[in-house]
Formats: structure tokens, sequence, C-alpha cells
């Protein structure tokens, strides 16, 4: 019997690869605001999603147009639920005029790496989520912060990993700002996605295994190579029998 992965990939995020991407991905994490995406945006990526039977997460941020989410923000608690809040809404707006149900929700950049290591961060976030609405799933690192406090928020876990990024041999992923902090080579990626996948572990940055057990699988949708890598990477999951669905949908009974 073959193996069965999610991939997800962010979208909405004012790149013109979406529509491309969107029939070889199984999960979509929706920009709602904070650091890209509008309602525009947002509807046309839902729209892409229910037309091709992909699951659909909202992907909050830090409230960072400038530097796309990407930078750390000191917010006070209160300030980071209402902004989280907002932006949860606006997506579930647009997701309820269009007949579809948002599955899921997945930090974006610095908010997602600052929860993965900060366990009073991570427990605001899944309080949030949680609050919202108790049905959602909450993506995040495998083995991080983040998963224990969906565990404990009784949110159903989505343990992530990503394909083209190295890792540390602590589990947390190298800072883009490091060098080899990404495997730009398709071939290395492909081959880090089929470990992921069959040898439930990656290499980590000094070549020793490191165990990894992930549900679902990143792929980056922000490079004119993202199409193309993500097509490579189908049909290599094809030719050994790995079938691509948001199988921890029917794990916890969203579907």
């Amino acid at each position: 019997m073959g193996h069965v992965i999610d991939l997800n990939a962010d979208l909405g995020e004012g790149y013109d690869y979406d529509a491309e991407l969107m029939p070889l991905i199984s999960s979509v994490n929706v920009a709602c605001g904070g650091h890209a995406g509008d309602v525009d945006t947002m509807r046309h990526t839902v729209r892409l999603a229910k037309h091709h039977g992909v699951a659909i997460g909202a992907h909050p941020s830090y409230p960072d147009r400038q530097h796309f989410g990407r930078v750390s923000l000191d917010l006070s608690p209160m300030l980071l639920v209402e902004v989280l809040t907002s932006q949860l809404w606006a997506l579930n707006a647009v997701c309820i005029e269009e007949g579809i149900s948002i599955a899921y929700v997945k930090p974006h950049g610095a908010l997602y790496n600052d929860a993965a290591r900060d366990p009073a961060l991570a427990r605001l976030l899944a309080d949030t989520v949680r609050e919202i609405d108790p049905d959602l799933a909450l993506m995040g690192l495998a083995g991080s912060a983040m998963m224990a406090a969906a565990r404990e928020a009784g949110l159903q876990p989505v343990a992530e990993a990503f394909v083209d990024r190295a890792y540390r041999a602590d589990g947390t992923l190298v800072p883009r700002s490091l060098p080899h902090s990404v495997h730009h080579d398709e071939g290395t990626a492909v081959g880090q996605a089929c470990d992921l996948v069959e040898q439930r572990g990656v290499r980590d940055e000094h070549g020793a295994w490191l165990p990894v057990s992930a549900q679902s699988l990143c792929l980056h949708g922000d490079t004119p190579q993202a199409h193309r890598f993500a097509e490579q990477l189908r049909a290599e999951f094809a030719r050994r029998d790995i079938r691509v669905a948001p199988v921890w949908l029917e794990t916890c009974g969203l579907d």
C-alpha cells in the first residue's frame, strides 16, 4: 500500500503562479490581509481552491505588509488576538459568500517561527483559533510548541515539514539569513520530500538523520520555478505510488 501526504502552498500573496499551482496541491494557505492579500485576492484564491477541490486554510500573520510578515513584532496579547481574529474573519466572510468552509489555520512567516518555539505565543494562537471555531485544525512545524498547543487546546494538529528548507539538529529550520538555508537544487528538494514521506525524516544541515513525522509538506509558491518544481515532485510521487491528499481532514472528520 502506498503512502499518502498532503501538499500545501501559500497562495493569494500577489504572485502570478497561483492558477498553475492550485491543481498540484491538496491544501492552500490563503493570505488574509496581514502580510498580503485583500478581499479580491482572497475571493480569487478561494474560487480556485473550490474549483480544484483543494482544502482551504487561513494564513494569518503579524500585521506587517512592509516586510511581508517576515519580521517578529512585539505586540501585546490583546492586540495580537485582535489582528488575528480580524484576518480569520475576513477570510471566513469570503468563504461563506462562496459556499465553502475554512478547514485549518497556518500562521505565516515570523509569526509561524515565533509560535514554533514560544509556548506562550503558541497557546495564545491556539486559543484564538479555538474561540473562533474549535473544529478548525492548526498547521505548524512538526514537533514544535505550536503542535503541543494545538493538542492542549483540543484542536486537530497538522504537523508540517518543508521540502526545500534545511533543518537544524533540533528540528527547527535553518534561518533564511544563513547560507544554504534553502535547497535551490530541485533534485535535492524532491529527494528530501520523498524521505519525509517514505522514511519519515530528513538529513539535517550536518548530514545526521533527523526523524520528522509530518502530515503535510509545504511547497513555496513565490518563485517562477515553483510550478515546474511542483510538477516534478508530483511526477516522482506518482512513480513511487505516493498519493497526494489532505488525509488529516479524514482523520478529524472536517471534510
